[in-house]
């Protein structure tokens, strides 16, 4: 294993849910909403009536191993293989991957000081139920009790759980906000991507929703855009002919693989900074996550394009305002010496996607991606930014 002699920062943890993570609190009424049922031996999760294959174990008793994957995510597969042939012989869930006290005793072992700590099934909630705003705000609120119950949202200073925000339904996404801050929270949960409403999707950036981002601003809490089933997929159907395809977690297939390369995380930034909420909410913070760097290129080229044309669109330069406002996660494979050159050291954060089959098995090796950075560099991203923007002491 890797050491470092400063207090690192990962700001890419997962947990693994437990099968009541989203019924322990919903209402009666909406008590079928989530359900297990037995699907030729094995564990299914129902969402309303229809059977979802977002995670193929869905109660993670079993999972792939942490790094499973890394061969496939580097560009390493010359033989073609599948992830199921690269993920070897599964493990059974351990404690450390479902409370965050054995997690503490984990991180100690791992070198980590500190970790944002997201959860895994979680993701499939927005997309599943996206003709419904107001049943998305019940959902919310019901993974973010169970995650208030088993993780709390500020663990000993240590591990901070992300509760799961969506401004959807305005003053409903506001309280929920005030509630989780109330509690502690001191990073907030957001799907990249449009949100829902009655009348279709349109972005959370627009000024309709400047109350939720004022209740941002002022409360100081980082909001992290980390990937998700952001929708992309019904894209995909329209190209594939597929109709109502879901996407599927592990699954991955050639013509998405091509066609998306962070579209999604771009066009969620591009609208932040077009659609002017980041200018309205200067000290907003916003933090990608596991959405990789090669988006960022692209996207600063597009912005000093559309300045070039319309300078009298934008109050400042809107290159500046994406450096100002945005920190960036890289995938581990990623060039992360290439995306210190477009955004400056100051904005790049670790994050080792652990225990995540994608991610490092060992989360401090990612220090070995980073080639001949500087000592002073290396601390940057992997402890010090992240700890200025979550306004914690980076004291060892």
């Amino acid at each position: 294993m890797f050491s470092l002699d400063f207090p690192v920062f990962d700001a890419d943890n997962h947990l693994y849910e437990t099968a009541d993570a989203f019924t322990r609190h919903l209402p009666e009424r909406h008590r079928k909403l989530f359900r297990f049922v037995d699907v030729n031996g094995r564990k299914k999760l129902v969402v309303r009536n229809t059977i979802t294959e977002f995670i193929p174990n869905p109660t993670f008793d079993v999972v792939a191993r942490p790094g499973a994957h890394m061969a496939f995510y580097s560009g390493d597969n010359p033989e073609g293989k599948t992830l199921r042939e690269l993920t070897g012989e599964p493990m059974r869930s351990i404690p450390a991957f479902r409370a965050p006290e054995p997690r503490m005793a984990l991180l100690d072992e791992q070198g980590i000081a500190k970790a944002l700590m997201f959860p895994t099934l979680a993701s499939l909630i927005e997309e599943r139920l996206r003709d419904d705003p107001y049943l998305i705000q019940v959902a919310i609120r019901a993974f973010n009790e169970w995650l208030y119950d088993e993780w709390k949202y500020d663990y000993d200073g240590r591990i901070f759980a992300t509760p799961i925000v969506n401004p959807c339904v305005l003053d409903e996404g506001i309280a929920e906000l005030d509630r989780v801050v109330d509690r502690g929270a001191k990073a907030v949960l957001m799907r990249p991507g449009p949100i829902s409403g009655l009348r279709g999707t349109r972005s959370p950036f627009l000024p309709d929703f400047d109350p939720f981002w004022a209740r941002v601003q002022e409360s100081g809490i980082v909001v992290a855009l980390h990937a998700s089933d952001s929708g992309f997929q019904e894209y995909v159907n329209t190209w594939e002919g597929s109709g109502g395809s879901e996407y599927v977690a592990f699954r991955p297939k050639t013509f998405p693989e091509v066609i998306d390369g962070g579209r999604v995380i771009h066009d969620t930034f591009a609208s932040a900074v077009c659609h002017g909420m980041l200018t309205r909410f200067p000290r907003v913070k916003l933090l990608s996550v596991e959405n990789g760097g090669s988006w960022v290129g692209p996207l600063l080229r597009n912005l000093d394009r559309a300045y070039k044309k319309m300078p009298q669109e934008f109050p400042q330069h809107p290159r500046d305002i994406f450096t100002r406002n945005v920190w960036v996660n890289p995938f581990w494979e990623d060039s992360t010496l290439g995306l210190i050159d477009l955004v400056g050291v100051d904005r790049v954060c670790f994050g080792s996607d652990y225990p995540h089959p994608e991610g490092l098995a060992d989360p401090l090796s990612w220090r070995g991606e980073l080639g001949g950075l500087s000592e002073a560099s290396t601390r940057k991203i992997m402890s010090d930014n992240m700890f200025d923007l979550m306004g914690l002491s980076a004291a060892a």
